[in-house]
């Protein structure tokens, strides 16, 4: 549980600074997909767009951990 913490508590603070750049950019009331207007809140938008963005950063990140962990199986 504490190797995925090492993933996830920098993911999220990441995803919190991505978010804040994207929306700064962005009006979530103006987004589009595939032409047609995104009929959400905005809160609702924020909300989505913060878990898109720490589930990438998280599977970005992921990697590492399985990486790091072939280390330790050698060793043995």
């Amino acid at each position: 549980m504490q190797r995925a913490m090492w993933i996830l508590w920098p993911s999220f603070l990441v995803a919190a600074g991505a978010e804040s750049v994207f929306f700064a950019l962005f009006d979530p009331g103006e987004l589009t997909l595939f032409g047609q207007p995104i009929e959400l809140s905005r809160t609702a938008m924020y909300s989505i767009g913060f878990f898109l963005f720490w589930g990438l950063v998280a599977a970005s990140s992921g990697p590492s951990l399985f990486l790091e962990r072939g280390g330790e199986e050698i060793k043995r």
